[in-house]
């Protein structure tokens, strides 16, 4: 092709223009403006120029200025296939729609690809598709309601006149059954016609049996009278006779105030049922939506979507279920209950110990002697407690494919926390009993015996006037305590609860006891915790 073309220039010419022409037909199928497309045509006219040269002015050959130009024509041809197919979809969707309303295409089918005119494909026309479609669609909506409609006054038709729903409402058409969504059944011409014939039949029906019941009832009330049959025996018939001055408006006044009236009824039992859920959701610390939870059973009750015994079944359902997920976390929510515990008595006993004044014989001294006793070994216990908690955890976790979360945060990620927050925290002490025992060293007893040294705090990262001993912040909120002795404070919904304190390590316990056992020592030990 090179070879031809250096050797015949009105060959390279001739190609040259018929790509362009090519070009040209693409971009105006494409359908662009006229700023690109004058910007494209005077770059494919500075190409045409190129190739019209000598070949001793030329830049390269005529092959390597056409491979120049090739990429444009890829990426019109590209372009133009994804513009295709864009109105492939569209006009799929119209023909669905415009099917299904004319009742050719039953609702859900799917339809052949349409043929597309690749001679105008420009960005207008699609937008004409585009604005068409929106049209059908709200059509298709509006149609979906009025179905609704129609068939929420069949039953109640039916329900009045004793007739059997599930048979008259498929005789119109069978995608109209309850069972089926609202986005299958048939919006067709016909259908809404049939459903149209068919309120207006048992509406009719209703009248006639109405006005033959007021009928039979004047009659009876003529004959009572006639007899002069007493009240007691009249009153068996008063469903009958009460109807006498009855008109179809009174009726359907009477049904209307009956359907708010269930309603009303309706939203308050499954209000009741949705915060039986929430108090199950809530004692085994699971986040809900709750108002989103509500809006949903209002927005179905007053749709009149659902039956009230669906409803009713759905939440005892839902209630179950609940039982069932806080039945499973128990075991690990008692532990948790437990390690709060502990961690509230390790916050006591730590401001027990900073006490200068707690071995006086005040009142309840012994009382608070004896709790600190027991809060030790409840402290030492932490670890282990904390090493079984995440044990468990995690296979639960594993069990479910799941996170444990706990009042919206995850257990594991809080017990991580605490744990390297604890680490810390001995790492510190260790620092300071270090530091006291060489301070001690450097210093004589004659300068230790005339001045007194005041108790140390650990420095906290929340030593700023707080008095939280450095553990992480408590995110877990829990029920509150009836025993107010124990030191532990009710939780909050919002702010859960105060901070949990770290305990001491284990192995250093008898230091520890030996450094705050006696107060006549006057030392300037640093309270810890055994």
């Amino acid at each position: 092709m090179a070879v031809t073309s250096a050797r015949n220039p009105s060959l390279g010419e001739t190609t040259c223009g018929s790509l362009l022409q090519q070009l040209q037909q693409i971009w105006n199928e494409v359908g662009e403006n006229d700023e690109n497309g004058i910007r494209f045509c005077f770059s494919s006219t500075k190409s045409v120029g190129r190739l019209q040269e000598k070949p001793e002015k030329s830049s390269g050959t005529i092959k390597e200025q056409l491979a120049a130009i090739a990429p444009t024509l890829e990426q019109l041809t590209k372009q133009k296939d994804e513009r295709i197919k864009e109105f492939a979809d569209v006009q799929s969707q119209i023909e669905k729609i415009c099917g299904e309303i004319a009742g050719t295409i039953e609702v859900g089918e799917q339809v052949g690809t349409p043929s597309v005119d690749e001679d105008d494909l420009s960005l207008e026309k699609l937008e004409d598709f585009h604005s068409q479609l929106q049209d059908l669609q709200k059509e298709k909506s509006d149609r979906q309601q009025k179905v609704l409609d129609y068939v929420s006054t069949v039953h109640d038709l039916c329900t009045v006149l004793g007739m059997d729903f599930f048979s008259t409402i498929t005789e119109v058409h069978r995608s109209l059954d309850d069972s089926v969504g609202v986005h299958l059944k048939s919006i067709s011409n016909d259908t809404l016609s049939k459903l149209d014939g068919t309120v207006a039949a048992l509406k009719d029906d209703k009248k006639m049996r109405l006005r033959k019941l007021q009928d039979l009832a004047a009659q009876l009330s003529d004959l009572w009278n006639l007899m002069e049959t007493p009240a007691e025996e009249r009153s068996f018939f008063d469903h009958v006779t009460c109807n006498i001055s009855a008109t179809v408006d009174d009726a359907e006044a009477e049904v209307e105030r009956l359907d708010a009236l269930k309603a009303s009824k309706m939203k308050e039992i499954a209000l009741k049922k949705q915060s039986e859920l929430e108090d199950i959701y809530a004692s085994a610390h699971i986040e809900i939506d709750t108002v989103a939870a509500q809006e949903k059973i209002m927005s179905l009750i007053d749709s009149g979507k659902i039956e009230p015994s669906e409803l009713i079944a759905d939440m005892d359902n839902q209630i179950l279920k609940a039982k069932e997920e806080a039945l499973s976390r128990k075991e690990i929510l008692d532990k948790v209950e437990k390690w709060m515990s502990a961690c509230e008595e390790e916050s006591w006993l730590e401001d027990y110990n900073r006490d200068e004044n707690r071995y006086n014989s005040s009142r309840g001294a012994h009382l608070n002697l004896k709790r600190a006793e027991k809060a030790r070994v409840l402290v030492n216990k932490i670890p282990a407690l904390v090493d079984t908690l995440v044990a468990k955890t995690r296979a639960w976790e594993e069990d479910r494919s799941m996170s444990f979360m706990y009042d919206g945060v995850p257990l594991l990620a809080m017990l991580d926390e605490y744990v390297m927050l604890r680490h810390e925290r001995e790492e510190e002490k260790r620092r300071m009993r270090d530091q006291k025992r060489f301070s001690e060293q450097q210093t004589t007893p004659e300068q230790s015996a005339s001045r007194p040294l005041a108790p140390k705090k650990v420095s906290t990262p929340r030593s700023n006037g707080s008095p939280s001993n450095g553990t992480p912040t408590r995110r877990l909120s829990l029920n509150s305590h009836q025993n107010g002795s124990n030191g532990v404070r009710p939780a909050t919904k919002e702010g859960k609860r105060e901070n949990a304190r770290l305990s001491a390590p284990p192995n250093h316990a008898a230091a520890a006891k030996e450094e705050t056992a006696s107060p006549a020592a006057g030392n300037d030990s640093i309270p810890t915790t055994p």
